[in-house]
């Protein structure tokens, strides 16, 4: 009997040896089948590319009658394009910080833009979506204008740096393409300087992103990558072959900025193509505040530009693209912000979100499918060098609220159907506006409360136009 028992033990243990081998090559099997670019999970990779300071009209896509944007008419023609897309702000670092990071500016404490020497950056205590989906398996890399740090901290060990905040692999300025975009010889690749580069910088950055992604990753591996352009922000400088274009035009010159910039949006999609990772990629594409009209910018019929909490400053171009997930050719009205970057990524690679600080964040994954989101918390813009008019807003639902310098006067529009905010309703709804804004008090005093209020309160000096710091 013993010699039977030990038969059949044998025996059971031989299958389940079996089943584990069969399991083992399956698993083998999986990773060699899995597409360039994902990962034996299949996780899907996320592309993030900004323009910098391009208006919600700068482009054929969203209707301008002669700037010529074939990229990102694929974009939109291949996924869904956002007709109430905003940035955080209506000036580009703190817009920039809130989408790494899924928190409204002054709550991560990039209140301000860091072109000079002041102390606001990028915190290592705030926790970015390149860092989160790095640590489940993810390769990430970024490439382009950075300006989440003030000059003195730009590559200095002593404040974070990208690789502090999740990138493996990164190619950055400080703010602008210097001179301009021709011949930028401000860059630098992983802490060293670059030098001069020969070119144009949208192309520039684009071909770094594309060769990191052919040639640099682990090809098993799922990635993150943002591209960040400088175009179409000043100093500009364009090729001659987009100027063409535009011959005789006296915007050429800008205009031929923006279809250089699409041009290197182009490139990337391109690359996406050759490594076979198109079906497995989230591409979303979108601006970090609105036009700049004296360089040849425009808002589309919004009221204001950069710098405003008006539409013009904060609606801005949004297009995504993934495949077998958004509907091609498909267009949405639902209002969506920079910001929800964060929660999408973390959605989309199945990592919660943090639990130890506020989110403003909500995941789009249910825009892609034509479903609106539910926000517990408003979407809010301030912006410290607007309009002393406009420097606060917020929108619920329909409806946006827009205050002065020391939140006493405020404008009240239903912006769905007001998008031009032309009709201000506060005077004749007075008790809408007495609801949106204690909403707002207690909003901004929350945010005040968190984020490192120590940066902006006090600050000696106003901005230009005689505005006030914050």
């Amino acid at each position: 009997m013993r010699n039977g028992f030990m038969k059949q033990t044998m025996m059971r243990m031989a299958t389940i040896v079996s089943i584990w081998l069969l399991s083992v090559a399956a698993s083998a099997q999986t990773d060699q089948a899995s597409p360039a670019g994902g990962s034996s999970a299949n996780k899907p990779n996320i592309v993030v590319l900004l323009a910098d300071d391009m208006g919600w009209g700068d482009s054929g896509t969203y209707g301008h009658e002669l700037i010529q944007t074939p990229n990102m008419d694929r974009l939109a023609e291949e996924g869904m394009k956002f007709t109430q897309c905003y940035s955080a702000c209506g000036v580009c670092s703190p817009s920039r910080s809130a989408i790494l990071t899924g928190r409204t500016p002054y709550r991560n404490g990039v209140w301000r833009h860091l072109s000079g020497n002041h102390e606001a950056h990028l915190r290592a205590s705030e926790i970015t979506y390149p860092k989160l989906l790095k640590g489940v398996g993810y390769e990430t890399c970024h490439v382009g204008k950075w300006h989440l740090l003030a000059k003195p901290q730009f590559n200095n060990p002593e404040y974070p740096q990208p690789g502090d905040h999740g990138y493996d692999y990164w190619m950055y300025t400080q703010n602008n393409a210097s001179p301009s975009h021709e011949n930028p010889d401000n860059f630098f690749r992983n802490g060293e300087p670059v030098g001069e580069l020969k070119g144009y910088s949208a192309p520039l950055v684009a071909a770094e992103a594309a060769s990191w992604m052919k040639e640099k990753r682990n090809p098993e591996k799922p990635f993150v990558l943002s591209v960040w352009f400088h175009e179409p922000h000043m100093p500009i400088a364009t090729d001659s072959r987009f100027m063409q274009l535009y011959n005789g035009h006296e915007n050429s010159k800008y205009m031929g900025n923006i279809s250089q910039m699409d041009h290197g949006l182009g490139i990337v999609l391109d690359a996406l193509d050759e490594i076979g990772a198109t079906n497995n990629t989230l591409v979303y594409f979108s601006s970090d505040n609105g036009p700049v009209s004296q360089y040849g910018g425009t808002s589309g019929g919004l009221r204001g530009g950069k710098r405003s909490d008006h539409e013009g400053g904060i609606r801005v171009p949004g297009l995504a693209r993934w495949p077998g997930h958004i509907a091609a050719g498909s267009t949405s009205d639902i209002p969506i912000i920079g910001t929800d970057i964060f929660a999408t990524a973390l959605d989309m690679a199945g990592v919660p979100l943090p639990t130890d600080r506020t989110i403003d964040s909500v995941s789009l994954l249910p825009v892609f499918e034509g479903k609106p989101v539910e926000r517990r918390i408003p979407l809010f813009w301030r912006t410290h060098v607007s309009h002393p008019n406009d420097r606060v807003a917020m929108r619920i639902g329909d409806w946006k609220i827009v205050g002065n310098d020391t939140m006493t006067e405020f404008q009240l529009y239903e912006i769905q159907k007001d998008w031009k905010e032309e009709n201000d309703l506060a005077a004749k709804m007075p008790e809408k506006t007495e609801e949106m804004k204690q909403i707002l008090f207690k909003l901004w005093k929350q945010i005040e409360t968190e984020g490192p209020n120590e940066w902006w309160e006090g600050q000696k000096g106003a901005p230009k136009r005689g505005t006030l710091n914050y």
